[in-house]
């Protein structure tokens, strides 16, 4: 007695492993039959709806993660870039504007000199008004650098048209020579209405919604050294490069040494490890690597890529629903023969799901490869159009995300067919 007690478990375990291996074996070889052969248009419709819902789905959430990501400042070409957490103790600007990083020039210096780093810059975003041709203001987003000798891109600029250097922040006094320069964008130029050697006068306004600039404050004349190319990587909106201690200056940041990141140009586990040892508060992105996360941290991308989740589980599962109950019931007389030949109904039942199953999947694994071919061509259509840089990005993550959701529509989809077969009667069937 105790040795079938021990015996019987395990032989009740193997006959439930024999048998579940065989309704999968027996639902795969039927789904192909009804793929090639006999229901192969309906097949083929449910896991076209399945991989265009998918394919939108990497798309709007590609689209997402680069608005998470993205932002004039985005355009470069550094390899890792440093930005502040939104919860840490970097220095913010009144509790009014996003955090920024503090100390950075200084910082900045100490980076430089790591082994492995060709050059570190911090970056620092204003508002200003400049002085179009005909008299008028005009409103530019100027980006603050520490240009080198070498060629670099900095928010879709070549900062290298800048004089190397940063004279003016003359060891953290800010009293240094200024060299007044400014490399603008084509869209800047064109608003302005000047050309590569005009003086442009400049009103910058001040940190924490503060305007520095009234009748005690005149505005200061700088030199346009050139103007970008249309090719230029970054935004399309109008903006100017200038030396970063002279915008700290004009702006009021020069208290603290404030800037929104800092770039590293390098050997990437250098300059990864250099920035980390500056800021081991601030999050270090290597450049290429998107972080999903950041979903969470912008509003808008994180409402777009729950929009794109609920519509196409709504859109994937209705259709999967409805396809796969016309299909089952078409094959009501398959399902009574399995019943007459002693398959219980949880065993017809589990044919019905796995089937389904299979759809979504084959359906979700076509939409990646559509989405990713989507991501490609709306970035080409942008960067022929209105964007130079990504509009959509794809992350690896994407892959089991869509499967995930692939899953949960069919999931949600299942009861209707399920249903349809739990109504199937042998006597019925053999009565038609």
């Amino acid at each position: 007695m105790s040795d079938d007690d021990d015996v019987l478990p395990e032989a009740v375990d193997s006959r439930r492993r024999t048998r579940w291996s065989g309704i999968v074996g027996l639902t795969l070889g039927r789904w192909w039959r009804r793929a090639t052969r006999t229901t192969r248009g309906r097949i083929a419709s449910t896991i076209a709806a399945v991989a265009l819902t998918i394919a939108l789905l990497v798309v709007v959430t590609g689209v997402a993660l680069a608005l998470a990501d993205g932002g004039v400042t985005n355009g470069d070409d550094a390899d890792v870039r440093v930005i502040p957490e939104e919860s840490g103790t970097l220095s913010s600007v009144n509790g009014v504007e996003d955090p920024r990083l503090g100390a950075t020039n200084e910082r900045a210096a100490t980076i430089r000199a790591q082994d492995g780093v060709e050059h570190a810059s911090p970056v620092l975003v204003e508002t200003a008004q400049l002085e179009a041709s005909d008299g008028e203001p005009r409103t530019v987003r100027l980006v603050g650098v520490v240009p080198d000798e070498e060629s670099r891109t900095v928010a879709g600029l070549p900062a290298g048209e800048l004089e190397a250097g940063d004279p003016h922040y003359a060891n953290g006094s800010y009293e240094g020579p200024q060299e007044r320069e400014i490399v603008l964008s084509s869209t800047a130029a064109e608003q302005l209405g000047v050309n590569a050697g005009d003086d442009i006068p400049v009103s910058i306004g001040g940190t924490g919604g503060t305007d520095r600039v009234d009748t005690a404050t005149p505005s200061v004349t700088v030199t346009v050294t050139a103007i970008a190319d249309e090719g230029a990587r970054g935004s399309d909106a109008p903006v100017g490069v200038v030396h970063l201690s002279e915008l700290q200056s004009y702006s009021g940041s020069d208290d603290g040494q404030l800037a929104d990141r800092l770039l590293v140009w390098g050997e990437t586990e250098a300059a990864q490890s250099a920035a980390s040892d500056a800021y081991p508060a601030a999050a270090v992105e290597v450049a290429g690597g998107t972080d999903p996360s950041a979903l969470f941290d912008d509003g808008l991308a994180f409402a777009t890529s729950v929009i794109a989740l609920l519509v196409g589980v709504t859109i994937c599962a209705s259709f999967v629903a409805t396809t796969m109950g016309m299909t089952v019931n078409e094959d009501r007389r398959t399902l009574a023969v399995l019943e007459s030949v002693g398959f219980p109904t949880h065993s017809r039942l589990a044919v019905v799901a796995v089937s389904t199953g299979i759809t979504t999947v084959v359906g979700s694994i076509a939409g990646i490869g559509l989405g990713m071919a989507g991501i490609v061509g709306v970035n080409a259509v942008a960067g022929a159009t209105v964007a130079p840089g990504a509009v959509a990005q794809f992350h690896p993550l994407l892959v089991p995300y869509a499967i995930g959701v692939a899953l949960l529509s069919g999931l949600v989809a299942v009861p209707y067919p399920l249903a349809v077969a739990a109504r199937t009667s042998v006597l019925e069937e053999v009565g038609r």
